[in-house]
């Protein structure tokens, strides 16, 4: 077998150690400080290595070595080589000293590769990458004691990534008395000195490095958190971590936010430094720190086609999105067989399936549905343009009680990447990125936010009125898809390619129709503009909604929640949805998606697990492409909201509208796994863009007004307030009036505003009026004001 001569043992195959002159010479470039000894098992474990590489069968693995500045790599599939090697001694030092393996498996490729020079003429090494180990797969949070100098592997999110620093692995001194000359070896990284001299007659303790002997590789530190939503993460707790050292060739290899598996050695060292208080008292402490010493780290994105060949090959798979599962024949098996059975009722039987504990909102669920699938991003032949983002993002807006935190919850519980945080509990670096100091090194590094670690996933946001100091900061993350840094001396730019699903309180508790939602929110207009749909949910009194909805509940709490038909079944009866008069029939989408109490009484919804790998299939493999009818109708639709828009105030219709429209068609195509965009899938976006449209703008009677979605309410008053005001500016020569002159002005001219004071801070924040101290407003449009900036001091 293989070519040399073998033994039959118990149905296995045993290789004769090769009798090779030269091995040790080989053998002492890996282990340096180990001297020739025959019966060394790493001796015969290196020449059975050596006769598997020397044989024809194992020529692939030979040519498979690679030269990257100065450093041979091996990448070496573990399963793979499994099936062509029969060496048993291998596998066992793999599992009892793989570090020892390892080398000896390094050694033997050096041997055969470097077969026609002299295998020590510059000291070359070659580094084994073992990947596709699958048996030493783990969770974080077996990482324990038992492992330490074992070899397994892990996966989860990266979160910190230092900079890459020499780490020195040899280097001589020289004696201060003697001049003897002694080279050390540091192979764990550890800087350890000549104790003494090796002169009998010296026996110096002084010795100076000779700095230009030292022989430096690539060294980087990365953090990685296990990933949320494993089946291992226990909730409650916070997410394991664990520090991972890499080496030459892997350093560079992921960024914040990736998802890697790393395959690599337990360690342990003694971080004196956080221990006892400072060096002296925490350097004889037994408490030691594990980490992980890789072997080879394994990126998503290596798995994935480049940018320019995602619309020429749509089979492959995309870099839009992480290889976050591996579908076995059994899941794929699973995802034909649901998507042939329900057909044309994908889209309810998923949307039915994402959060059923809720009652009614089925197009608040359509939209979330959506987003969870997302669009296609475009990516532009031309890499110095920016590509169109494909995500979309939904806020939800209304009144307590309705359910918005738990909608958010089942998307993040659903998602194959999701993150949920809250907004009272959320600052500006956790939601983009940090930059923290080692305590080691003295470095500064990136610590991902919630935005970077949900990159290619759903970003949920609760509270999103509570934290509108950081909303600045989701701006450019939102539309851009990427969080610029410029902090401590580090300037980069991270992915954020993250759907954003926010809930929000109005302001004061409920939702007030005769205000506009940028006054309900507090809310900057350019973030509003950043959403695709704004939902509004008002809790409005209905003896017929309240009846089914107070069924619903008590057969939840009474345990009764899977056998009920009132926990089977949603509302039959939908909030009124005025005719906006654009000729599209409201109403037939919510018929659609909504379950029939006799047809549908043994509906049973998607677990968890199968629809976030349907998700994950559809946004791997399915992206859709326009066809010209369902362009039209997304034309025509866009073009109708154009005319409607007249208003020079408020936020106008845009282009990105119509980008919203395409990207919500593109994610109803992909529920459906189709590779086009349906004239049906086009009319359900309309239908569900419409009534986002028609909350966003609906005043308190009931009619639409295109010009409030954002500026303020009651425009003539405020302007006739405003006029008044600049004349009054002028005859009185000043611009600043206190809020009590306010209140006789408004009098005066018989404003009428329900509220004067919310009536001021509108105006003020709006920008009319400038607070210029406690109930002291400056007036900034009168020609007064304006007189007395331009005089030059």
């Amino acid at each position: 077998m293989y070519g040399h001569q073998a033994e039959k043992n118990g149905g296995k195959t045993r290789f004769q150690p090769a009798k090779t002159s030269d091995l040790w010479r080989v053998l002492a470039v890996y282990f340096p400080q180990t001297s020739a000894d025959d019966a060394d098992f790493r001796f015969h474990l290196t020449s059975y290595l050596l006769r598997f590489f020397s044989s024809p069968q194992a020529q692939s693995f030979v040519d498979q070595v690679k030269e990257d500045d100065g450093v041979f790599i091996l990448p070496l599939d573990f399963q793979h080589f499994r099936k062509v090697c029969q060496i048993d001694e291998f596998y066992t030092a793999l599992d009892e000293k793989p570090k020892d393996a390892l080398m000896c498996m390094s050694a033997a490729v050096h041997k055969v590769f470097f077969t026609k020079d002299d295998p020590m003429v510059d000291g070359a090494k070659i580094n084994i990458r073992l990947h596709n180990y699958q048996e030493s797969l783990i969770a974080l949070k077996n990482l324990k004691a038992a492992y330490i100098g074992r070899l397994v592997s892990v996966r989860g999110t990266v979160t910190k990534a230092s900079t890459v620093r020499p780490l020195v692995m040899q280097m001589s001194f020289s004696c201060a008395k003697c001049g003897t000359t002694i080279t050390c070896h540091f192979p764990d990284g550890k800087f350890s000195p000549p104790s003494k001299c090796e002169m009998q007659a010296c026996k110096s303790r002084n010795f100076n490095p000779i700095r230009s002997t030292a022989q430096p590789i690539d060294f980087q530190k990365i953090r990685i958190q296990e990933m949320l939503k494993s089946e291992h993460h226990e909730e409650g707790r916070v997410p394991r971590t664990v520090e991972c050292e890499l080496t030459e060739d892997l350093v560079d290899a992921c960024i914040p936010g990736d998802v890697v598996t790393v395959s690599g050695l337990i360690r342990v060292i003694n971080n004196y430094m956080d221990i006892g208080g400072g060096k002296s008292k925490g350097k004889n402490q037994a408490l030691y720190y594990l980490y992980l010493e890789a072997v080879s780290v394994t990126n998503s994105k290596s798995q994935s086609v480049p940018d320019d060949m995602q619309h020429s090959n749509t089979n492959a798979r995309s870099e839009e999105h992480l290889d976050l599962y591996s579908f076995s024949p059994r899941d794929l098996e699973f995802i034909v067989k649901f998507s042939e059975e329900h057909g044309s009722d994908l889209f309810r039987q998923v949307l039915q399936s994402i959060c059923p504990s809720i009652y009614g909102h089925e197009l608040v669920k359509a939209g979330i549905t959506l987003s969870l699938f997302s669009g296609v991003r475009k990516h532009s032949m031309d890499q110095n343009k920016v590509p169109v983002r494909g995500d979309i993002h939904i806020i939800v807006v209304g009144d307590p009680g309705l359910g918005k935190s738990q909608l958010l919850q089942a998307a993040a519980s659903v998602s194959p990447r999701g993150i949920y945080v809250c907004g009272n509990a959320t600052t500006n670096a956790g939601l983009t990125v940090a930059v923290v100091k080692d305590h080691m090194t003295g470095d500064y590094a990136f610590e991902a936010g919630a935005m970077v670690i949900a990159d290619r996933g759903v970003c949920c946001i609760d509270e999103f009125d509570k934290m509108s100091a950081e909303h600045q900061s989701l701006l450019e993350a939102m539309e851009q898809q990427c969080v610029s840094v410029a902090k401590a001396g580090l300037v980069a730019s991270l992915s954020a390619r993250t759907s954003v699903l926010a809930a929000a309180n109005p302001v004061g508790g409920h939702y007030n129709r005769a205000k506009t939602v940028n006054e309900n929110l507090k809310m900057n207009a350019a973030l509003l503009s950043r959403f695709d749909l704004v939902f509004i949910l008002l809790d409005k009194p209905d003896e017929l909604l309240d009846k089914k909805l107070s069924d619903h509940i008590m057969s939840l709490h009474t345990g009764n929640g899977q056998q009920s038909p009132s926990a089977k079944r949603l509302c039959t009866e939908s909030r009124d949805i005025r005719d906006v008069n654009m000729n599209v029939k409201s109403g037939s989408l919510v018929a659609r998606l909504r379950l029939d109490p006799k047809k549908d009484n043994d509906f049973v919804p998607l677990p968890g697990p199968l629809l976030r790998k349907y998700i994950a299939y559809a946004k791997t493999y399915v992206f859709p492409r326009m066809t010209k009818p369902a362009a039209e109708i997304l034309q025509k639709f866009y073009l109708r909201l154009r005319d409607h828009n007249t208003s020079a105030d408020g936020t106008p219709i845009t282009a990105r509208q119509l980008e919203s429209l395409v990207r919500l068609a593109e994610a109803r195509a992909r529920v459906d796994l189709r590779e086009e965009i349906s004239t049906q899938d086009a009319l359900d976006v309309v239908e569900i863009m419409k009534e986002s449209l028609y909350d966003k703008y609906v005043d308190e009677n009931g009619l639409v007004d295109f010009g409030r979605s954002g500026g303020m309410s009651q425009q003539k008053e405020a302007k006739r307030f405003l006029s008044a005001l600049n004349k009054q500016s002028e005859l009185q020569q000043k611009d600043c009036f206190s809020i009590s002159e306010l209140y006789s002005l408004a009098d005066r001219i018989s404003l009428r505003v329900p509220d004067i004071d919310t009536f001021v801070d509108n105006l003020n924040s709006v920008g009319y009026l400038l607070k210029k101290g406690p109930k002291t407003y400056q007036v900034l449009s009168s020609s007064y004001s304006r007189s007395q900036s331009s005089r030059p001091r």
